[in-house]
């Protein structure tokens, strides 16, 4: 029986990646191959209700625990000979800054040694953009080749944990994928995501500087297809992969996007205003993160500004070239579906 391990499965990603997999809801001819007897184990925190995910499918299994306990790894991990892990969870907006270190550096190698210990194949590790800051230029993509140069401790724990995955692989204990997707929108979004939702269309959304500034983003359906394919593809051993959209977006293209769908395909009362800040704002922001985090602390609003007049974009071509990677929705229709799903699901936008 194959089985297939997925961490932070009650996460906006895990989650989405749990449905994709069980319901095969992906076109990928390779999943649809996969055989009816899958198992998928999800680890979950002992506060997650594994309900939500039992009622996905029945070929899913629930183990609570945590990634920062090497024995709750261990039970995670126990009888996954040959198993394809994928490792979604982490943190990154903590209560305090030792917990990015504790959760996305320990808690990797405490899942990575389990891995081992158990005989898992294949782990694929989700990174981030943050180990790499902010593009030189508003022309410039990251690649495969892009120096590492990594923004506040978000950045150093996700480099930490890079530099961890790459010699477990170098060491030949287990094959490893690392794939750093960008900022993902999808369904099942976390409050934050809403709240931006919510601010757009109150006219309380930030634009800093000219708002023309580039940001990669990726769709969790397209996310879900690059981490399945890093997981399946021969090749795409020891191998790292940006995932994101095929074309980055810029700051205005993303809120009147969001803004124009609101309005005229969900019937919402807009108010067609922007918060209009000088770029010092964010710079201020990125001083006043950098002296919290220095003392141990974290704010969210303020990581989250510092970072609003940046460009952060990727590339792809990699994927696209090695794994056959083909983003299939893009900005419109993703945010369409976002918006979607939360007034399904009654949540107030």
């Amino acid at each position: 029986m194959e089985t297939i391990l997925i961490t932070g499965a009650c996460g906006w990603l895990g989650k989405n990646l749990t449905r994709a997999i069980a319901e095969r809801s992906l076109d990928m001819n390779f999943l649809h191959e996969r055989p009816s007897g899958l198992r998928i184990r999800c680890l979950i925190l002992p506060c997650d209700n594994p309900n939500s995910l039992r009622a996905i499918s029945s070929q899913i299994d629930t183990v609570q625990g945590d990634v920062q306990s090497p024995a709750d790894c261990a039970r995670f991990c126990e009888g996954a000979n040959g198993a394809v892990l994928f490792h979604t969870a982490g943190i990154i907006h903590p209560q305090r800054v030792k917990d990015l270190y504790q959760v996305n550096v320990g808690g990797t190698r405490n899942l990575l040694s389990a891995a081992i210990a158990a005989g898992v194949r294949r782990a694929v590790v989700v990174s981030s953009n943050s180990p790499f800051g902010f593009n030189p230029h508003a022309q410039h993509l990251f690649d495969e080749s892009s120096p590492y140069n990594p923004y506040m401790n978000y950045g150093r724990s996700k480099l930490q944990m890079e530099l961890l995955v790459k010699e477990v692989e170098a060491a030949g204990k287990i094959e490893t994928v690392i794939v750093r997707p960008p900022w993902f929108y999808g369904p099942n979004p976390p409050r934050r995501q809403v709240l931006f939702f919510s601010m757009i269309r109150t006219g309380k959304v930030p634009i800093v500087g000219s708002g023309d500034n580039l940001r990669s983003m990726v769709y969790t359906d397209n996310l879900c297809e690059g981490l399945l394919l890093a997981g399946l593809v021969e090749k795409a051993r020891g191998e790292i992969y940006w995932i994101a959209d095929r074309r980055p977006y810029s700051m205005h293209e993303i809120v009147d996007t969001v803004e124009r769908l609101l309005e005229r395909e969900f019937n919402f009362t807009v108010s067609h205003r922007r918060v209009r800040l000088p770029e010092v704002a964010s710079e201020l922001a990125m001083l006043a993160d950098a002296t919290l985090q220095s003392l141990g602390f974290y704010n969210q609003k303020i990581h989250v500004l510092s970072e609003l007049n940046k460009t952060i974009a990727c590339s792809a071509a990699k994927a696209e070239k090695e794994l056959g990677y083909r983003p299939k929705v893009a900005l419109e229709e993703g945010m369409r579906r976002s918006l979607a799903w939360c007034i399904e699901q009654g949540i107030q936008i």
